[in-house]
């Protein structure tokens, strides 16, 4: 039996019936849930009021802006591009770690919260951590970053967090209660005035705008572009090939741009080296949207994170989380990670989020005052979210008690992390 183009058959009505219960859905959540309803802007300046302002929506500024409202501040997260999860999502290295270290979990808190339930989601496992005499990525949790991506932003949602996405900073000044910022995308102007600032935008950008002192080298670790060919890729249970692009630096949108083209080039290249040999072509599959960043500058901060002090596990006065990795400094020739002593756990200090001299920012991930060492291990995911979890705490706290964070008693901002299920070195 044939059926017209312009006919609809039973197939057709049920999924256009599914199809207008999904819109009906859709509706409701949107009355539901303000944040979700698409609104044209008035023409002019938009202005928002909060208490903690998150710039940078991956690694750490998501756990950041989810731990800030979840400690009752009225928290807003910025993000240049379109969704969160930063490296995780945008830059496809989906296998965070290390939350555990000699068979003992050290990181726990909002950011395991939200791997181990993008795990679940997805029907993945977790690695056996308790294994000692393997290598350390095997320790690392294969995650789907379009499952995580999704229960990051509901998570936000869910806390409270406004979210602008397509914006960033163009100007932060100091007011009498804080910080005024000023931030622009497309068809957008708004000016945010905020108590505290958590810079979390993996090279101290606001933080250098500002200002404040940060630290680079005339050299930086290569970036990588994320791709696959042949078999379909299986996001979650798979690992993506990579290719190193020298000089990838994330200081600014000229040179993300060279990044961008270059890997990009590199992965053209590699599509055409087999044909060129008289091989069969390469299909490719999957291809990340944007290169995957290692390091740009890092803020100078009151205290200063030493590879000695890494190597030693040192224990600061002020330490608000642990981190765990082996220095992964990559170079032109590849990487040796060099593992830590046996038993050996880091810790982060709170100074080291707070930028030198300064009063009302944080600083989160891997932007970290710590040496160029130092940073290759403090770089990770995991260590990024339990720094993220203690600045939002931190900023939380200092909001609420019309302060600045190092003011904070240490013993409120180490309950408000263990009231969140967060680990707190020495408790």
């Amino acid at each position: 039996m044939t059926t017209s183009r312009n006919a609809i058959t039973r197939r057709d009505s049920f999924r256009l019936a599914g199809a207008a219960a999904a819109a009906a859905a859709t509706a409701r959540a949107a009355d539901a849930n303000p944040q979700a309803q698409p609104t044209a802007p008035a023409a002019g300046e938009l202005n928002d009021d909060a208490d903690v302002l998150v710039v940078g929506g991956g690694t750490a500024g998501t756990i950041a802006a989810i731990q800030a409202a979840r400690a009752g501040a009225k928290t807003m997260l910025v993000e240049r591009g379109s969704q969160l999860g930063g490296t995780m999502t945008v830059g496809g290295v989906a296998f965070p770690g290390l939350f555990h270290a000699w068979g003992k979990q050290i990181i726990a808190g909002i950011g395991w919260e939200l791997v181990t339930e993008t795990v679940a989601t997805d029907g993945g496992q977790l690695p056996d951590f308790q294994a000692q005499k393997v290598p350390h990525w095997k320790h690392q949790v294969q995650i789907n970053p379009y499952v995580y991506a999704l229960l990051a932003e509901e998570k936000c949602l869910q806390a409270g967090v406004k979210i602008a996405y397509y914006e960033f900073p163009l100007s932060a000044e100091k007011s009498a209660d804080g910080w005024s910022v000023r931030c622009v995308g497309p068809g957008t102007r708004r000016r945010i005035a905020c108590r505290q600032i958590i810079d979390c935008t993996g090279g101290g950008d606001l933080a250098g705008m500002i200002g404040l002192e940060r630290l680079r080298e005339d050299e930086t670790q290569p970036g990588s572009i994320l791709y696959k060919v042949g078999d379909p890729y299986q996001p979650g249970r798979e690992q993506l090939q990579a290719l190193y692009v020298h000089g990838a630096d994330s200081s600014n949108s000229v040179t993300r741009t060279q990044a961008n083209l270059t890997g990009r080039q590199a992965v053209l290249k590699r599509l055409r080296e087999a044909p060129a040999k008289g091989g069969k072509p390469a299909r490719l599959i999957h291809l990340q949207s944007e290169t995957a960043f290692r390091e740009s500058y890092r803020v100078l901060g009151e205290t200063v994170i030493t590879h000695a002090d890494y190597t030693a596990g040192r224990v600061y006065d002020d330490a608000v989380c642990y981190a765990f990795y082996p220095f992964d400094l990559h170079t032109r020739t590849g990487v040796k990670p060099k593992p830590l002593a046996k038993g050996v756990v880091p810790t982060v200090p709170l100074r080291a989020l707070a930028p030198k001299t300064s009063r009302n920012i944080l600083v989160a991930g891997r932007c970290v005052s710590s040496d160029r060492l130092a940073n290759s291990a403090l770089r990770v995911q995991a260590s990024c979210m339990a720094m993220g979890q203690a600045a939002g705490a931190t900023a939380a706290l200092a909001a609420k008690g019309k302060t600045t964070p190092l003011d904070v008693p240490l013993a409120d901002i180490h309950r408000t992390l263990r009231e969140h299920k967060a680990i707190v070195p020495g408790a």
